[in-house]
């Protein structure tokens, strides 16, 4: 693959252009990468590393002595030790240093916690808090966070505190959306970010690896221990044509989630690469690389090209771009012929928009049999809401297409016909809209601006127009659409596409609708057809920042941190226990989990995310809305007669019955099936179930990011060798796992399954923990291993 294929004269240019400067002053790309460019305005002390990448990349260029992704380039160019590294992928285990850390204000509360428990007295990467999960809408943007203020200031003054003590900037509420602010902030080609929140690799779109993960492993990197990831495989995306029409960067990936599943992409970093990335804006690749997540990847990366140089230019970091651009052939690109695991081929000029659903992100539907698949599904025709914006679809671009189907539905004396929310992804991107008139078009065609923040994309949305049980239909430009996801209410089908089609399904107010060929009829009476939407791609006259809501860490010797014993909202942490070297014997199945569990099952949003900083209060949420194999319920487990071993009547809480066996020194597991725990980068999905006593999870396969978390807590994630002894559990067994002091790397782990009858019999369990995370579990959890390591220094 060629990064610099035949393209614009506005790219060749841009590349001459890169190459002149090089040569007229002379000077080298290493050398101009040393003058010392902050990586962002905000963190003046902290450099570009491009010339130590570049450094790094060479002696592992000379150690594989072949052709190289760039997804490798980047990742391998941030080895701790890049002369000795074992590099194999889908084996290796890589000891990494990310450039930087982000943490979303409900993971940032546990991050913190943990961090403060270290001992450490300040962090050691740049890194940053953002307020945008806790609030919720209701009416709209002014009022809406005006109310999350006051009902969390508890918490915000924690992280606020906590931010200014140990050296960690802190966006207040208001300031938008996490991986919007990255983007326009802290993003550069080159970057490898690890951020608190599964949509982390939106800043692929400016050419990083950003990669989500839970709060341990942040602690890990802000406490400067090399961070660990199995060596990704590479999938390749090959992109031909040009996006036009009604098509979007949103239809990439919703194909892409069409061919891979949402389990397909686990283990492997998604790069694009071909000609038609040139056709992409750099916001709209963030776009595809930020739903990624729902494809189970790593990460998601695009090569750097004149798209991101304009967008580096126009967020005011020309300086970056002028230090990365002589970086753009090597560094910064694949080789060609570089090596792929699998390659996907997509002709965008032949792409048609997409509407992914109901209720998983994979189920593809292109609009042109949307309605023919609503209708043989009895999915509700009738779209009650449509929701733009998210960290998704919030870019100028985005709001600007809208606002074009807007206009001219206005024009005709239409309005639309669904309830319409517009969500801005950062303060800029609000202010920039209000300023250029697309807020006030949206608001004309019948919107409701919310504040800048999550709101009902994760669950924080006050819905008032359907009762729970209700079935309905929503459509939106968010990225992930389980079952109660946005509104907690189970018959809602939620339809993922872009902001334009949502747009027009606003107005349509049906699913049976593709704006490509469906006529309208105006208030004239007589028909039209909308026209294809339009959007700048940039603000022409730059954007507005909006209100200042960047807070700067302070002095730390003149800033308290303080954690009310009393508080409801956070508690500090108590370690847990190490591993007593014995065996686990005869532990009880608190739950055999039937299907699709992602982490919103596991510990669900919504209301409970005020609970994100205190671990008893939001353990109660544990796998309520998970589905019992005993009876197809949720929440309604049987409870074992932990004296008898025999079952009794007694059906209860997953909750309840789990504090019940933890009452009685009992330990217990989780027995679950594929791609258990998909979706959110939440470690509280393996934070409550070890403090509520459990000590292994059984499943048929893994989501990347919850298996790590819960090695970082001293669990121990096992999947059967043979899926089929999935149906050899019954929830009336007890579990054995045996010769466990003989644990290492790549060895079976044996489970002895005792039966209520009195029978047993003996499977393999697979795991994956290498040499560390045995430790890890031998220690109790990762942060209790490592105040042993800083013990013996």
């Amino acid at each position: 693959m060629a990064l610099y294929a035949k393209g614009t004269v506005l790219k060749q240019s841009w590349i001459v252009a890169c190459e002149m400067q090089a040569r007229c002053f002379h000077i080298s790309p290493l050398a101009m990468a040393a003058q010392k460019v902050a990586m962002s305005k905000l963190d003046a002390s902290s450099y570009l590393p491009h010339a130590q990448l570049q450094e790094k990349l060479e002696i592992v260029k000379n150690r594989l002595k072949r052709p190289m992704t760039l997804s490798e380039k980047i990742l391998y160019s941030h080895l701790d030790d890049p002369k000795n590294q074992d590099i194999v992928r889908g084996q290796s285990y890589l000891r990494l240093r990310p450039d930087r850390v982000a943490m979303q204000d409900a993971t940032a509360q546990m991050a913190m916690l943990q961090f403060i428990s270290s001992g450490l007295p300040r962090v050691a990467v740049p890194s940053t808090i953002h307020c945008d999960h806790l609030i919720e809408a209701q009416i709209g943007g002014a009022k809406d966070l005006a109310r999350a203020i006051d009902i969390n200031k508890e918490v915000y003054n924690f992280l606020s505190t906590a931010g200014a003590k140990y050296g960690v900037g802190f966006w207040k509420p208001g300031s938008g959306i996490i991986h919007q602010i990255i983007l326009e902030n802290y993003a550069f080609p080159g970057l490898l970010m690890i951020g608190t929140d599964s949509h982390t690799p939106n800043g692929g779109g400016l050419g990083g690896l950003c990669i989500g993960v839970g709060g341990a492993d942040a602690v890990d990197v802000m406490a400067n221990i090399p961070w660990e990831l199995k060596c990704p495989k590479v999938i390749g995306v090959k992109l031909t044509g040009k996006l036009q029409g009604w098509t979007s960067p949103k239809d990439v990936i919703l194909k892409v989630a069409g061919i891979l599943t949402v389990k397909g992409g686990t283990g492997a970093i998604v790069e694009y690469f071909g000609p038609g990335v040139d056709s992409i804006s750099c916001t709209g690749m963030a776009t595809i690389c930020n739903m990624g997540a729902e494809i189970g990847a790593t990460t998601s990366v695009f090569p750097y090209n004149h798209r991101m140089r304009d967008y580096l230019v126009a967020t005011e970091r020309k300086a970056i771009a002028d230090v990365i651009d002589p970086y753009g052939r090597d560094l910064l690109s694949a080789d060609e012929d570089a090596p792929y695991d699998q390659i996907i081929e997509l002709n965008l000029s032949e792409l048609e928009p997409h509407v992914n659903g109901p209720f998983t992100p994979d189920l593809a539907n292109p609009i042109s049999k949307l309605g023919e698949e609503a209708k043989k599904n009895n999915w509700p025709l009738d779209v009650k809401v449509s929701l733009i914006g998210s960290c998704t679809n919030s870019s100028y671009e985005d709001m600007g297409r809208c606002a074009s189907i807007a206009r001219e539905a206005l024009k005709h004396g239409l309005k639309a016909k669904s309830a319409f929310n517009i969500t801005p992804g950062s303060e800029q991107i609000r202010a920039t809209i209000e300023r250029d008139g697309i807020a006030e078009t949206l608001r004309e065609f019948g919107g409701v601006v919310l504040a800048n923040a999550c709101g009902p994309c994760i669950g924080q949305w006050d819905r008032k127009d359907v009762k729970k049980g209700e079935k309905n239909t929503i459509v939106t430009s968010y990225n992930r659409n389980f079952t109660a996801r946005n509104d907690a209410n189970p018959a809602t089908h939620a339809f993922v596409t872009s902001p334009e089609i949502t747009t027009a399904l606003a107005l349509a107010g049906t699913l049976d609708f593709d704006p490509r060929t469906s006529k309208l009829k105006g208030a004239n009476g007589e028909e039209f057809l909308l026209s294809d939407p339009f959007g700048d791609e940039l603000p022409a006259r730059g954007f507005d920042p909006g209100q200042e809501t960047y807070q700067a860490p302070g002095d730390p010797t003149k800033v308290t941190v303080d954690v009310d014993p009393k508080s409801l909202r956070l508690q500090l942490l108590d370690p847990f226990k190490p591993w007593d070297g014995k065996d686990l014997e005869k532990m009880v199945v608190l739950i055999k989990v039937k299907g699709k569990c992602t982490t919103d099952h596991i510990s669900a949003a919504g209301p409970w995310l005020k609970y994100r900083g205190h671990l008893d209060n939001i353990s109660n949420n544990m796998l309520i809305t998970a589905i019992n194999s005993e009876n197809g319920e949720m929440n309604k487990v049987r409870e074992i007669n932990t004296v008898r071993n025999q079952i009794t009547n007694d059906f209860g809480g997953v909750p309840e019955t789990a504090r019940f066996y933890k009452s009685k020194g009992v330990n217990w597991v989780v027995v679950g099936d594929d791609n258990y725990g998909e979706g959110s980068s939440r470690e509280h999905a393996a934070l409550e179930p070890r403090h509520l006593g459990g000590r292994a999870i059984i499943v048929k396969s893994f989501a990347r990011i919850h298996e790590t978390n819960l090695k970082k807590q001293g669990m121990l994630p096992l999947t059967f060798a043979n899926p089929a002894d999935y149906d050899r559990i019954q929830p009336s067994d007890r579990l054995s796992l045996l010769e466990l002091a003989d644990l290492a790397p790549g060895r079976q782990v044996k489970c002895q399954i005792l039966h209520a009858d009195g029978s047993a019999e003996t499977i393999l369990l697979n795991q994956s923990m290498n040499e560390q995370q045995i430790e890890w579990f031998k220690a109790g959890s990762a942060l209790n291993r490592m105040k042993q390591v800083a013990a013996k220094k």
